[in-house]
């Protein structure tokens, strides 16, 4: 994939949406692109986060560890993006990423990532609205399951 290719792709996520693209030329420059096959892990529940991972193309699981084994708890798939949770709040990471199919990601260290934040407010907005939506679906999922436990379902 050329550099070209990745800027056009980058400028398909909302995240990026509003960037010039020659700030969007340097994201791509200065991040990795990985690929990983069906079953790959892109990082583990509990790691260090050094790094968010954008979904190039393919799917990806979110799991987590819970008492009576590993859940998956969601799906993601094109323009979507994981880890930044652990390089906002420099925590471990929250949740293990293994791809569900063959899947390309751009990684984007945690320098880079709070260098564009900076320079670009409105990725810094754009990445509050993702997080909120993830915080409304999060807290949607837990009601049903709150409900499902009273209703011993």
């Amino acid at each position: 994939m050329s550099l070209k290719e990745e800027v056009e792709i980058l400028r398909q996520i909302p995240l990026f949406a509003k960037i010039e693209p020659s700030k969007i030329k340097l994201l791509a420059f200065t991040s990795e692109r990985l690929t990983f096959q069906p079953e790959d892990f892109v990082c583990e529940q509990g790691d260090n986060g050094d790094a968010a991972y954008f979904i190039m193309a393919g799917e990806a699981e979110v799991i987590v560890e819970t008492p009576s084994g590993p859940l998956t708890v969601a799906t993601l798939g094109k323009n979507d993006v994981v880890g930044e949770i652990a390089i906002l709040i420099d925590v471990p990471r929250t949740a293990t990423i293994k791809a569900k199919t063959e899947l390309t990601t751009l990684k984007i260290t945690k320098d880079v990532f709070f260098r564009m934040v900076t320079e670009f407010p409105e990725m810094a907005v754009e990445m509050m609205r993702v997080l909120a939506e993830r915080l409304v679906r999060t807290t949607d999922d837990l009601q049903k399951a709150k409900e499902m436990i009273r209703n011993g379902d």
